[in-house]
């Protein structure tokens, strides 16, 4: 059965991900009620791991203690836990990164198509060929088969792994039907966020820095 992370781990994960944000939207994330979240950030700013932060954006952000106990966290689990098939949770996870890795030159490929239709002359898609479209929403379609079973896979291992599937599926059908937002743009939950979130969280928890994931 898959592991259930406690909420401390899922708190400071939440942050992790997100980078910057409010307690709601890290309740969101992790399937959590508002105020256990905000409660679980006022514990974790007691003990100087996230920071509450106003001005003219306000929300919580990890501590650079704070992303150190988080990786801490995420290790113990990831070192307690042993797949079905007798394999550690860390082996599964590792091969999981390694495949995942081996599509993200394709996705960001993919990104930069929907956003420029020739690199070298700098011409930006406009939007304005649907043929053209199409080519690049089927190609991201494909990477969508590809990585919706890596996201078995982990689902198995740990339920916090759980948050990506739909919000996949839901930006890529939002693409589909014509809203091209969803597709790349930032601060939202379009399917480049989701994917940049996802791959944050595997070198989150194998213990990976993203600067020098290469050397991995």
């Amino acid at each position: 059965m898959a592991h259930a992370s406690d909420l401390d781990l899922l708190a400071l994960h939440g942050l992790r991900l997100k980078g910057f944000a409010e307690a709601n939207v890290i309740a969101a994330l992790i399937g959590e009620d508002e105020d256990t979240v905000a409660d679980a950030l006022a514990k974790a700013a007691v003990a100087e791991l996230a920071l509450h932060r106003d001005g003219r954006m306000t929300g919580w952000a990890l501590t650079p203690a704070g992303r150190v106990e988080n990786e801490r966290l995420l290790a113990a689990e990831l070192d307690a836990a042993t797949g079905a098939d007798g394999r550690s949770a860390r082996e599964i996870v590792r091969s999981v990164y390694d495949r995942f890795l081996a599509m993200n030159a394709s996705m960001l490929e993919v990104c930069t198509r929907w956003q420029v239709k020739d690199v070298d002359a700098q011409v930006l898609n406009d939007h304005s060929d649907p043929a053209y479209d199409a080519v690049v929403i089927a190609d991201l379609g494909r990477l969508d088969e590809g990585v919706q079973p890596l996201l078995v896979e982990l689902v198995a291992l740990f339920d916090r792994f759980s948050i990506y599937a739909g919000r996949f599926a839901h930006a890529l059908e939002q693409v589909r039907v014509g809203d091209q937002q969803w597709f790349t743009k930032p601060i939202m939950e379009s399917y480049h966020t989701v994917w940049f979130e996802l791959h944050e969280d595997l070198l989150a928890t194998l213990g990976i820095d993203r600067a020098s994931e290469g050397a991995h």
